[in-house]
């Protein structure tokens, strides 16, 4: 099975807001006739009335050290290192849960190291985050043949293919469950047991 990786194509840039001033009386030079005394902000009365820009700060640190977590991952991976490299991809998962393409690739390095249940578990949460993304839907569908279901890994390659028609690795892998689909049924007729036609990443049909 092919392994790639692919680098993030959107730069995340640090966002600042200018710190709001709040002071806490009234300033004694004001001409202002209302010197009836505001009510503390909620904020205040918790002692919690720091400015709203930290969170904007912690959510950019926090997408940041996700990418550097990917980007290790990544080079981990291209160096066959997969442990290592599964080991930042669920560091940076933990931290950016929503994105899609570290599930995906975390179900390709699963399959990899033969954790097939692990990988058909990633490979569905990369489609359930990203259902028109084509290659999230081939990685299922090659982690639904690894378990032995080679009927769903054909609806995923068909849905991949919707998407992406000329995809030649959806529609190898298609033709791969197809063969696998007939030769269960032939087992079938002769009664030999359904589990002698598993399927692992490496074979292909002829």
């Amino acid at each position: 099975m092919k392994m790639t990786w692919k680098k993030n194509p959107n730069d995340i840039k640090n966002k600042t807001r200018k710190r709001p001033i709040n002071l806490p009386f009234e300033d004694i030079n004001s001409n202002t006739e209302d010197t009836t005394p505001q009510p503390l902000k909620e904020a205040q009365v918790l002692g919690n009335d720091k400015p709203s820009v930290s969170h904007q700060e912690d959510d950019d640190k926090r997408k940041n050290l996700a990418h550097e977590f990917e980007a290790l991952g990544n080079k981990f991976a291209e160096e066959g290192k997969y442990r290592e490299a599964l080991g930042k991809w669920e560091s940076a998962i933990t931290l950016m849960p929503e994105r899609a393409i570290l599930h995906e690739q975390k179900a390709q390095l699963l399959l990899e190291l033969e954790e097939v249940w692990s990988a058909l578990k990633a490979a569905t949460r990369a489609t359930e985050l990203e259902p028109k993304w084509a290659e999230a839907w081939v990685t299922l569908g090659r982690a639904q043949l690894n378990y032995g279901e080679p009927d769903c890994a054909i609806e995923s390659f068909d849905k991949a293919l919707a998407m992406k028609p000329d995809s030649i690795e959806a529609k190898d892998d298609r033709q791969t469950a197809l063969h696998l689909v007939k030769r269960r049924k032939q087992l079938h007729l002769t009664g030999s047991s359904s589990t002698e036609s598993r399927f692992l990443v490496g074979d292909r049909g002829e």
